[in-house]
């Protein structure tokens, strides 16, 4: 059988790309040709892309069609998580990169960071034993987002976040690029959860049902405002105990559940999806886009606090205040500030060493 000359010709670049000459060469045709198909959206560097949340995050953010280029950094394992995201016959381009050497190439021209990164928590492990260990990964971290694409809306999912944040903004102070607007704690898990335990006790569809969760991400500093649920309904002291202690006591729940096996990865991972799509509407310049955030706030005497914020192109444009409280929600309150403010000082220290 004879084959025309373009026949030919589409045979010779298939065979090219399947038999490459060295596998370097393969990356690099690879990438110029992939390039080229890219979907109209924004770039998006996940740092931590090959761990328990990582994996899930990026599989999902490959989905999201504001996506057009998403690039994939990990210490270990990244081509593997790469070469198999990639194949999904979806829109963004995908690029991975492996090691600190490759982290600026990774960030360079990115419009949103995501970062997971570090251990996760392990059974009879509080937030604060992750400190040590992931306060030095998130300064490197944000040491390269501050060099290569310091205009980046960054989204810190690396716990604790309630000192991770701190730690950020200082870096970001010294460098001489941090503005508060566009660094953002992740907080939306704690709202997913909220709106999913509300939902059981309502029987209500949990995408139905809106809470605001204030304070922090970590115990007591976790605040659902369940006197401001909507739909409007109200709760009996013994339900709002139980809500609250459930809502606060999520990630153990699943840390115990799986009994030494991990955390909570992949409805952290959905809850970072979710949060970051809010980001990227708002990059997009979509009207009314509102979700919980850890931000630099003055909405209490502390220099960081999870509320209501509305994003757009410059991060969380708008901070809104925390609106009427009940009493048992004045006395969380208290509570959760007195810790959050030892957790914000830690973080605060850790970086003027």
């Amino acid at each position: 059988m004879e084959f025309s000359s373009e026949a030919n010709q589409r045979i010779a670049r298939i065979s090219a790309h399947l038999y490459p000459p060295n596998l370097q060469n393969s990356c690099l045709r690879q990438a110029k040709c992939r390039a080229k198909g890219g979907a109209a959206g924004f770039k998006v560097a996940i740092l931590g892309a090959a761990g328990g949340i990582g994996q899930p995050l990026a599989m999902l953010m490959k989905i999201n069609p504001l996506v057009s280029v998403l690039h994939l950094y990990d210490v270990v394992n990244t081509p593997g998580v790469t070469a198999d995201i990639s194949h999904m016959d979806t829109g963004a381009v995908v690029r991975g990169f492996l090691g600190q050497p490759q982290l600026e190439n990774a960030l360079t021209g990115m419009d949103l960071v995501i970062i997971p990164a570090g251990v996760p928590r392990k059974p009879g492990m509080t937030r604060d034993d992750l400190f040590n260990i992931n306060a030095g990964i998130v300064r490197t971290l944000c040491e390269g987002i501050a060099k290569c694409c310091p205009n980046a809306i960054v989204n810190l999912i690396s716990n604790p976040v309630n000192s991770t944040v701190p730690i950020a903004a200082e870096v970001f102070k010294k460098a001489g690029t941090y503005d508060p607007k566009k660094l953002l704690g992740v907080t939306m898990l704690d709202v997913v959860r909220a709106n999913t335990f509300v939902a059981e006790v309502l029987g209500l569809d949990p995408r139905d049902v809106d809470v605001p969760v204030v304070g922090g991400h970590a115990g007591v500093t976790i605040l659902p405002l369940l006197s401001q649920v909507k739909p409007p309904c109200s709760f009996t002291q013994e339900e709002a105990e139980y809500l609250t202690n459930r809502i606060q006591n999520g990630g153990t729940e699943v840390v115990e559940a799986k009994a030494g096996a991990g955390s909570a990865t992949l409805s952290m991972a959905y809850a970072a999806v979710e949060f970051a799509d809010a980001c990227l509407r708002g990059l997009r310049g979509d009207a009314g886009v509102v979700e919980c955030a850890f931000v630099a706030s003055q909405v209490t005497e502390l220099p960081f606090f999870a509320s209501k914020v509305r994003l757009g192109r410059q991060g969380a444009e708008e901070i809104f205040q925390l609106g009427p409280l009940n009493e048992y929600e004045r006395i969380g309150l208290e509570k959760a500030k007195k810790e959050l403010a030892g957790s914000i000082q830690k973080g605060i220290s850790f970086s003027k060493k």
